[in-house]
């Protein structure tokens, strides 16, 4: 039998579900990478970071292959047409490929499923982008947890008794091909942008190996230190696997791993409520919210994105990730709190400009990320948990390092004066917006 492996958010070669399950079973395996119109049209910027760091994770999964005397299949087009025009040139008896649980995806693998069918090619799905699905962590009555702290405590519950499982590929099975590597870049219409980190396995790797576990849960909250592993866009592309974090986790007894572990749960958590509540991609979790009447407009939400608000620790933040791609977690947290519940915007409009420039951008992640920021999402605290921007900024910026470093004129000031400087009008006053946010979500919810 000949398997063909469709690669997705799982840019690798190691530890891999699919690929592995491909190998085991055939006596050819060949691998396949599609880029789809329908998630590139969505773009507005055609130079687009996160295309560059996929790219370069296909490039070097192609080198590797090389190696072994085949290559990447690299497709432009509807997935439901190119997986199985490719299955019959190939004459390949069976489809191989991890689940993904957005919505959209859902719908293309049924699509791909059934065309394949026509065709007389089998196709099988498999769990890998998350350790638990979303039908495997409980609650006693056999429902979804809604709230995180009772999911994670079931979680590790499971995860006592369920050994990390560690998917070989042995490469020595692939079928021969000399296909060679395509313009990406022609191929999609897109432009190759320069990066502040490259993609690939090797370089997600070179990241774990010096992340600083044991220092994680003291230093993970200050964005101006190097105390976070930057391994989430890695983690968001399949360059480096679940098992792999959760492994080099079990490395270390020590509070940091305890609280990395609990980040990687956040994450199971947000991909199972995403698989069983899809409707949260477009209305809140908790449907109460979508009454609020959001009093905030086109001129904040402007200020927001553009990094003119006038409260340095936003104005920096947004300064860091419209030049890069990337924010620090305290800090999305912080300016997401602060456009929902001082600015007043609508949670969409700003879930919506961090899918479009994320560089780590996971549906699941961002979207739950900015429903418990408006309170809408999973979260045992309702709306009055408002974030102080100033507060925030002296505790966890404190030499004002991360705000100098992006707002280089606030250089001359130190302390309260950096965190809220006299010279300089925000667009809102934080006291009088907070007391407004309360009312606003009061009238919605009562």
């Amino acid at each position: 039998m000949n398997g063909l492996t469709w690669i997705r958010r799982d840019i690798r070669l190691h530890d891999h579900c699919a690929l592995s399950e491909c190998l085991k079973a055939c006596e050819q395996t060949y691998l396949c990478f599609v880029f789809d119109p329908h998630i590139l049209d969505k773009l507005t910027n055609k130079s687009e970071r996160r295309l560059t760091f996929i790219i370069e994770g296909l490039k070097e999964i192609h080198q590797k292959l090389l190696k072994q005397k085949s290559s990447l299949y690299i497709l432009y087009g509807k997935p439901e047409v190119e997986i199985p025009k490719l299955a019959k040139r190939l004459k390949v008896n069976k489809v191989f490929t991890n689940r993904d649980y957005e919505p959209y995806a859902v719908k293309r693998d049924h699509k791909v499923k059934q065309e394949l069918k026509k065709h007389q090619v089998q196709f099988e799905d498999f769990k890998d982008h998350v350790f638990f699905e979303k039908h495997e962590v409980l609650t006693q009555n056999r429902g979804i947890y809604k709230v995180f702290t009772p999911y994670k405590n079931k979680w590790l519950e499971l995860f006592s008794d369920s050994p990390i499982p560690d998917f070989k590929c042995n490469l020595k099975k692939l079928g021969s091909s000399q296909e060679s590597f395509p313009d990406c870049y022609k191929l999609t219409g897109f432009k190759k942008t320069q990066n502040i980190i490259k993609g690939g396995t090797q370089e997600a790797f070179k990241l774990l190996k010096y992340f600083n576990i044991n220092n994680y849960k003291e230093a993970r909250d200050f964005p101006a230190i190097e105390g976070t592993s930057n391994l989430s866009s890695y983690i968001r592309h399949g360059n480096i696997s679940i098992r792999d974090m959760i492994r080099f986790a079990h490395q270390s007894q020590s509070q940091g791993a305890t609280t990395w572990l609990s980040e990687l749960i956040w994450r199971d958590f947000y991909h199972m409520i995403l698989a069983t509540h899809p409707g949260v991609t477009k209305t809140a979790f908790r449907p109460e919210y979508d009454a609020i009447k959001w009093r905030g407009g086109a001129k904040e939400f402007n200020a927001w994105k553009t990094a003119k608000t006038g409260v340095p620790i936003i104005d920096a933040a947004m300064r860091c990730f419209n030049e890069t791609g990337m924010m620090h977690n305290r800090l999305r947290m912080v300016v997401a709190n602060f456009l929902c519940k001082i600015l007043l915007v609508d949670w969409r409009k700003g879930e919506e400009y961090f899918a479009q420039n994320l560089m780590d951008f996971d549906l699941a992640a961002n979207n739950g990320g900015w429903q418990w920021s408006s309170g809408s999402g999973c979260d045992a605290q309702p709306y009055f948990r408002i974030f102080n921007p100033y507060t925030q900024s002296e505790k966890f910026d404190p030499d004002g390092k991360f705000i100098k470093k992006w707002c280089p004129e606030l250089s001359h000031l130190e302390g309260k004066k950096l965190y809220r400087p006299e010279e300089i009008t925000p667009i809102v006053n934080y006291e009088q917006k907070r007391k407004e946010c309360l009312v606003m979500y009061q009238e919605a919810t009562k």
